[in-house]
């Protein structure tokens, strides 16, 4: 059963507790001192919306401190949407997922505390939490005007295990490996979990790691690694990884020599991961670029680091303007990280018009259609894909949809045919033909991204749409329904359709 928080454990300061892990392994640099962490924890007020007509879009006034209780607790939850209404005004994007994790366990590198300021409040965030906390790190999040901001103390890492219970949800936890051997020479990792959207093999990390020492074993859905130290070493990726990258790139910051990374991810996580990395001491070049040069240091210090913000979250707003023909500015956003949808927007019909951090999207519903092929940053990424698939069903013409970079990552494209879409899938390729009117109906989010299509579709559709398995959307959007709420949407959360039996607590778990 979940402890729900007082009125004065919200007002106070956090103080999270070391769980460790049964396995207890001897670190090279073992310490028992504790670190000394202090997040702002001033309270913050939220504003709720106002009653609709429909029974669904009726959200309760929430009156005690259940509301700060995090909604992705429960994956029983649903969205109701009833489409129609236009997005107008502002919405202000979180900070980046995908460069938070990897920052998260950049922290293994170092005693000293780490800070990070722009952490989002999604499901993956609280998974990494828990398995830094499962390591016996100190880990510390705020509420209130420090509610995105995440101190993390390494000094005590008694346990240098992910375990698949904390990560069998999520693909990112491999980047605990390379931290792990570079600061404890000794690692157990679990094979990762995440969203059924095809293989994501880690042969890239495994070659590079072993290239600079490491002794990698596979048993029982572990690896299994170790080493006396890491050595610098001259690694060529067979295929641009961006957790390899950025895996081997925290793991050569404190190797014996000079690492030399070649045909390297240049997405801007990596060149984010980067520039914290070098405020804690390492010595990195050509971050962003395909060829990374490491010259490994003996230790790292602490570091403050604010997170970029994210470019999905940020690309999923705009098309989210665009389908509805809105006139929306997405705000607290780096337009020049998203250029690759950027273009192809403006291809399509779509009137773009951006400033040094925001972008306002312009349409009158007049949209045509446009290929588009995924690839590596700087082209159109592929966590876009399954959005812009939900744009072009509202398109005049035929568009094709080439996915190059994962397999399997069409699930959301039967959903979307039971709305109305007219798509057909042929290998890697999706061709859509539009326009087509959409209509509510109960459909299943099977993984991240195409939670975020679904929601899309959704917004534009005659009637009230049902999407299940929001949980998959809470994993890398932080409150979506209520920035959505914000600029005209018809959109609320819901939980099970039926009331717990008394002593129970509604729509949370243990």
């Amino acid at each position: 059963m979940l402890s729900l928080p007082t009125q004065d454990d919200l007002a106070n300061e956090v103080n999270v507790g070391c769980a460790t892990s049964p396995l207890r392994l001897e670190s090279k640099h073992q310490h028992t001192s504790r670190c000394s962490l202090r997040v702002d924890s001033e309270r913050s007020e939220r504003s709720t919306t106002g009653p609709d007509d429909s029974p669904y879009m009726q959200e309760p006034r929430r009156k005690d401190v259940a509301s700060e209780v995090p909604r992705y607790l429960t994956k029983m939850d649903k969205f109701v949407i009833r489409g129609g209404n236009p997005l107008v005004g502002t919405v202000r994007v979180s900070g980046a997922k995908n460069a938070a994790l990897p920052a998260m366990a950049a922290a293994i590198l170092t005693e000293e505390p780490v800070i990070l300021e722009a952490i989002p409040d999604v499901r993956d965030i609280q998974t990494e939490r828990k398995l830094l906390e499962s390591m016996g790190a100190e880990v510390e999040l705020g509420y209130g005007r420090a509610h995105h901001r995440t101190s993390i103390c390494c000094r005590n890492l008694s346990s240098p295990e992910a375990k698949y219970e904390l990560v069998k949800t999520m693909r990112a936890s491999t980047l605990v490996l390379g931290p792990l051997l570079a600061r404890m020479g000794v690692a157990r990792v679990s094979l990762p979990g995440g969203c059924a959207i095809g293989a994501r093999p880690i042969d890239l990390h495994i070659k590079g790691l072993e290239k600079m020492g490491a002794q990698i074993t596979q048993e029982h859905g572990y690896l299994e690694a170790k080493t006396d130290r890491l050595r610098g070493a001259h690694i060529v990726f067979e295929k641009i990884t961006v957790t390899g990258t950025e895996d081997l790139l925290m793991a050569a910051t404190l190797a014996d020599g000079e690492t030399v990374m070649e045909n390297c991810a240049r997405e801007p996580e990596v060149a984010d991961l980067a520039s914290l990395l070098n405020k804690m001491g390492a010595r990195i070049e050509g971050a962003g670029t395909s060829t990374i040069r490491v010259k490994g240091v003996e230790k790292l210090g602490g570091a403050k680091h604010r997170i970029i913000p994210d470019r999905i979250e940020a690309g999923t707003f705009v098309v989210a303007g665009a389908i509805t023909g809105g006139d929306l500015i997405v705000a607290g956003c780096e337009p020049t990280h998203m250029s690759g949808l950027l273009s192809k927007l403006q291809e399509s019909g779509v009137k773009i018009r951006t400033s040094e951090d925001s972008v306002r999207v312009q349409a009158d519903g007049n949209l045509v259609g446009a290929d588009v092929v995924t690839e590596e940053h700087p082209g159109f990424p592929t966590d876009m894909q399954a959005q812009y698939m939900a744009l072009a069903t509202q398109a005049e013409g035929t568009s094709i949809v080439t996915e190059n970079i994962f397999e399997n990552r069409f699930m959301h494209a039967q959903e979307l045919v039971r709305m109305g879409a007219n798509i057909k899938i042929e290998g890697r390729r999706a061709i859509v033909r539009g326009k087509t009117q959409l209509s509510a109906a109960a459909v299943l989010a099977s993984d991240l991204r195409a939670s975020a299509s679904l929601v899309l579709a959704a917004l534009v559709a005659d009637g009230e749409t049902i999407i299940d398995r929001v949980y998959h959307i809470d994993r890398g959007y932080e409150r979506i329904e209520e920035k959505l709420r914000g600029v005209g949407a018809q959109m609320k959360r819901i939980g099970e359709m039926l009331p717990k039996k008394s002593g129970q607590l509604t729509g949370a778990t243990a």
